[in-house]
């Protein structure tokens, strides 16, 4: 195989992991935000914005345009019920990485040792 073919068999073979990269990376943009990151730790059940608003240390209308901003990310999904909107994390994916980003600082914040997957 030519250099220039290696070089193209390369560049192909990393689009896809470029583009894994790109999304978890607005996906971990959206976390960023320690009201959107505590929004999402509660949506592992469905709840409404008031519900919401009350375990949050955020307004009401902070608490909707952050919930705006994750269903438009996708990371939120809603759903009517009467007069009511009732929001949901979309992925079981991302409620364990909620829930692992705030293990890690739970070990960070109260020193305990991380693990570290060796033996």
């Amino acid at each position: 195989m030519r250099a220039h073919d290696e070089v193209a068999t390369a560049n192909a073979s990393q689009q896809p992991d470029d583009a894994r990269f790109a999304v978890a990376a607005e996906v971990l943009r959206h976390l960023a935000d320690p009201t959107r990151l505590h929004l999402l730790r509660l949506l592992s059940t469905e709840q409404d914005v008031s519900t919401l608003t009350e375990q949050v240390a955020a307004s009401r209308s902070s608490v909707s345009q952050h919930l705006g901003r994750l269903r438009l990310a996708g990371l939120v999904r809603a759903r009517r019920e009467g007069r009511r909107v009732l929001y949901r994390i979309a992925s079981d994916h991302l409620a364990v990485l909620v829930a692992e980003a705030l293990d890690f600082a739970d070990h960070t914040v109260r020193d305990i040792p991380h693990h570290t997957g060796a033996g």
